[in-house]
């Protein structure tokens, strides 16, 4: 009996300290804390700085801060050639191409026209300055019947006299003058002042003649030439007598 008691007071004992270890700790509250620090208001006064007329001229005044429409300098005249000309073809259909409804083509197509033709002028002096001759690309006139070629016939070949005859009596005045000037190129190679060859040009055949007497008549007759035979310049009679005796003064030097 007296062990008994013993036990339900132990454990009672027990069950009340493990109890009270369980309760969590309550925290002691103190006093609430005032914020003593306040935003004060900037009372201060504010400067506007401005700038002299004199500081702003020395700014204006380097290169730096100069922003205006100058030309730049180096640029070349076909620079500027090529500068001045796109801002006009800007200007020119710039408004038109903001109002439609979508990109204009034109100003591609002017450009690459442009260029095009700076290709093509380009190309025709180099082949100039080379004495390329250019009925070959052009093709020979329909119209006239052409027996004779200074590039491909032997001039050495062609009784000159008989054929002028023949040709003044049909009227073919053009084809006329061209015999003279095939009769005169023979002239010229007889005396072995230029070599003739199937092949040259007429341009080639003024270069010879650089330098030797009667060089700016035969120029002359050669821009005669071309001008009445592939220019399809009409002659009558009048200017072929006028075109005839020029070429008969010019063989007059060299006898």
């Amino acid at each position: 009996m007296r062990l008994l008691l013993v036990k339900v007071i132990t454990f009672f004992v027990f069950f009340a300290t493990n109890l009270q270890a369980q309760q969590a700790p309550q925290l002691a509250l103190g006093k609430p804390v005032k914020d003593t620090l306040a935003l004060k208001l900037d009372s201060s006064k504010t400067q506007v700085k401005e700038f002299g007329n004199q500081s702003i001229q020395k700014y204006k005044e380097q290169k730096e801060f100069q922003y205006g429409d100058d030309e730049p300098k180096g640029l070349s005249w076909w620079d500027r050639f090529w500068r001045n000309f796109w801002d006009w073809i800007n200007r020119l259909f710039g408004q038109r191409e903001s109002t439609s409804s979508g990109p204009s083509m034109w100003p591609s197509i002017l450009k690459y026209g442009a260029m095009a033709i700076c290709i093509v002028l380009v190309v025709f002096i180099i082949f100039k300055l080379a004495g390329v001759d250019f009925k070959w690309f052009a093709g020979k006139s329909k119209a006239v019947d052409v027996p004779y070629d200074e590039s491909l016939e032997n001039i050495h070949e062609i009784s000159f006299e008989d054929e002028i005859s023949n040709t003044l009596q049909k009227g073919n005045y053009r084809l006329a003058v061209r015999l003279l000037y095939l009769q005169t190129l023979k002239h010229l190679s007889d005396r072995e002042i230029i070599d003739w060859q199937p092949n040259k040009t007429n341009v080639a055949y003024v270069r010879e003649m650089q330098g030797e007497k009667g060089e700016e008549a035969f120029a002359n007759l050669t821009y005669q030439f071309e001008y009445i035979w592939y220019g399809d310049f009409p002659v009558d009679r009048t200017a072929f007598a006028q075109i005839q005796q020029s070429f008969q003064q010019f063989n007059g030097v060299w006898r």
